[in-house]
């Protein structure tokens, strides 16, 4: 094992360990500083697999972007900060949705990994990139823009309909 494979499995398991801790804390505030984390530690890998491109987009638009208008659209819409007892369930339902969620992460894994051996890595660089994001995936991208413009006006509209307990709607 090289220094790189365990730089990867370093950053890999950070990554992993931050996504499941934002995934199951109980604090809307604190999931996304985890997300924060698990987007981070992912432009790590990419850094490690040789991606510069990859991993200065991850942090710019993930990161900088979707991360920052999910904390945005929580301080405007005044979502309680700790913990409710009204938003619980029991561990019943929780045991139940890890296990859905394990059986869908091992379906996904049995399609995926026979592929992954079928993959064929073409050498290229960011002029390739550049080429295949402005040429093939211009159309993805572009909608991917509109998503999170619509995601902002929905944020906006939000906030501007929900007011604090005993405050009229604005």
């Amino acid at each position: 094992m090289t220094g790189l494979d365990l730089a990867f499995a370093a950053t890999g398991l950070i990554t992993a360990a931050a996504g499941a801790i934002a995934v199951t804390t109980r604090q809307v505030v604190h999931s996304a500083l985890w997300l924060v984390v698990a987007l981070l530690g992912l432009a790590g890998c990419y850094l490690v697999l040789g991606a510069e491109l990859v991993a200065l987009i991850q942090v710019l638009v993930y990161v900088g972007a979707v991360v920052v208008l999910v904390i945005v659209a929580l301080m405007l819409t005044r979502a309680p900060i700790g913990p409710r007892a009204e938003h619980s369930t029991s561990r019943g339902h929780r045991a139940l949705a890890a296990l859905v969620g394990a059986g869908t992460g091992g379906l996904v894994a049995a399609v995926l990994l026979p592929t992954a051996a079928r993959v064929e890595v073409r050498p290229g660089g960011t002029a390739e990139l550049g080429r295949q994001i402005f040429s093939t995936w211009v159309w993805p991208f572009e909608l991917l823009s509109l998503l999170l413009l619509a995601a902002l006006v929905g944020a906006f509209a939000v906030s501007g309909l929900t007011g604090a307990k005993g405050e009229e709607p604005r």
